[in-house]
């Protein structure tokens, strides 16, 4: 199994070309590969900050819009699907596949960070799009050291596929 991108523009403010999903499924590859993830499929959505918003109140309980959201969809069974894969095979299996999740990102956010930091929207919504990832596979930033670890592994996976700052 390989990883796959399941994606929807449910926004009509910021446009979206097809183009860059192939770029975020590159991504995706690259980011999976050096996270040992073989498997699973992940889905994007672009929303809009209203609904982005919504989310971020009902989920996080933060009353604001934020640029993208996680929800991984097997917090607590890696464990378990470690031990079922390990009992049927010897072989080596990746213990993630299927729904690894969702991420959703704001175009306008994104939009309006790709102009503060003063980079195109393709790079902006790239970063978003492996830091959301990160998320569904486990990583967090919660703390300085926690946060470089991130960052230096979403700059990593730019990087590789040329959109550095």
């Amino acid at each position: 199994m390989s990883l796959q991108l399941d994606w929807s523009n449910e926004q009509q403010k910021v446009d979206i070309p097809e183009v860059w999903i192939g770029r975020l499924e590159q991504l995706l590859r690259i980011a999976g590969e050096k996270e040992g993830v073989t498997g699973g499929e992940v889905t994007l959505t672009f929303t809009d900050d209203e609904e982005i918003h919504k989310l971020n109140l009902e989920y996080r309980n933060i009353d604001r819009p934020t640029d993208v959201l996680s929800f991984a969809m097997q917090d607590d069974g890696v464990d378990e699907l470690n031990i079922i894969f390990e009992v049927e095979s010897e072989d080596e299996v990746d213990p993630i596949s299927g729904m690894l999740g969702d991420i959703i990102i704001s175009a306008e956010t994104a939009l309006r960070q790709s102009e503060e930091y003063g980079h195109s929207l393709e790079r902006e919504i790239g970063f978003l799009f492996v830091h959301g990832f990160l998320h569904l596979i486990g990583y967090d930033h919660q703390d300085e050291a926690s946060e470089a670890e991130m960052t230096a592994k979403q700059e990593a996976v730019l990087q590789q596929a040329g959109l550095s700052r």
